[in-house]
């Protein structure tokens, strides 16, 4: 059940996104800033390639996953393609997890990346799409 509604609600917010109906509804979106963290799990990413893409400023798509049998509440991180990059930190993830299970629409942005050799530490905050 939880799945449907993330499905549906991620269908509705492409279709604002994508149209006219969206160019309507733009200016009445707000972002609210709600936290900075980073992105935990870049080490266990197989291609590493998929972070030399990214840059500062990036929005990043935030998705639960339900079935994680390390955390409960854990939240995927992915770039704009659908590609994982890693996951919200676990000290950081309940009241977030908590807010998108409750139907909120969070995404993240890329406010910096640091490499030291195949390492990468790439820092994000965490917004609230608020209509």
């Amino acid at each position: 059940m939880a799945d449907e509604l993330a499905i549906k609600k991620e269908g509705v917010v492409s279709l604002i996104e994508n149209n006219e109906l969206g160019n309507m509804i733009k200016p009445l979106v707000k972002e609210i800033h709600l936290f900075d963290s980073y992105i935990a799990g870049t080490m266990y990413i197989d291609d590493r390639t998929i972070f030399a893409g990214l840059e500062s400023g990036e929005e990043l798509v935030l998705r639960r996953e339900g079935n994680n049998k390390f955390d409960g509440n854990a939240i995927l991180v992915l770039n704009k393609d659908k590609v994982k990059l890693g996951y919200i930190p676990e000290r950081d993830n309940v009241v977030f997890a908590r807010l998108m299970d409750a139907g909120k629409m969070l995404k993240a942005r890329v406010s910096g990346i640091d490499r030291n050799g195949d390492f990468y530490k790439i820092s994000i905050g965490i917004y609230l799409v608020d209509f």
